[in-house]
């Protein structure tokens, strides 16, 4: 929803809905922990009433315990927060889990894979930012995907279900690769509300993601 009319969100909202996207993404931004305001639990909970897709709410801020019960009870269905943020990270996942809500933890593009890899089994989601956090419209940082594969190898050799989601940059050019290092969940901004024909861009997506899948 970053790269949305904030003019106008409902309007994109509805177009977003009739180009069968799976959810809406928000991004959260305090100016601390990334240098941009964003949205704050009022936008959550106006998306919440004015459509049923699940709300995927990414929290870019300095102190995501003491804001995450908040922006669940604007209707978050999933809360995703930072290993880089300053707070207790197992107990900040455990809050978003026991409130009813899932759970994700994103880090950046700098941070390791294998400073995430004991906290994994306390997740639904592992967030790797291909941007560093705080702007749309960023290049994409094509050496992340090696962090992406090995997220989804250490999901196997472990049987773990979280999935893997990539935002920043996301593209018609650099899906394929995403999807075919093991990405399974993808945002798009820029590429989707960037253009005039926002069920078009989605369409695209969504066919250069399925021959990635398929072995094309």
């Amino acid at each position: 929803m970053l790269a949305a009319n904030f003019a106008n969100l409902e309007a994109d909202v509805r177009k977003a809905e009739a180009a069968g996207v799976d959810c809406l993404h928000v991004d959260i931004m305090d100016g601390h922990f990334v240098p941009n305001l964003s949205f704050g639990p009022e936008i959550v909970a106006t998306l919440k009433r004015i459509t049923q897709l699940p709300l995927d709410v990414h929290l870019m801020i300095q102190q995501p315990d003491r804001y995450a019960r908040t922006f669940i009870e604007a209707g978050a269905d999933t809360l995703t927060v930072h290993l880089e943020a300053y707070h207790d990270v197992k107990r900040t996942l455990g809050l978003i889990r026991d409130m009813g809500c899932k759970c994700g933890l994103a880090i950046n593009p700098l941070t390791l894979f294998q400073n995430a890899t004991s906290l994994l089994k306390r997740v639904d989601l592992l967030l790797c930012m291909t941007v560093n956090p705080g702007f749309g419209g960023q290049p994409f940082i094509i050496e992340v995907l090696e962090k992406v594969r090995l997220a989804r190898a250490y999901a196997e050799q472990h049987g773990l279900p979280y999935d893997i989601q990539v935002d920043g940059g996301l593209t018609s050019e650099t899906i394929g690769p995403s999807v075919a290092a093991g990405a399974n969940v993808i945002v798009a901004g820029t590429s989707v509300f960037g253009q005039k024909d926002v069920t078009a861009a989605v369409k695209l997506l969504r066919n250069r993601a399925a021959e990635v899948s398929a072995g094309g």
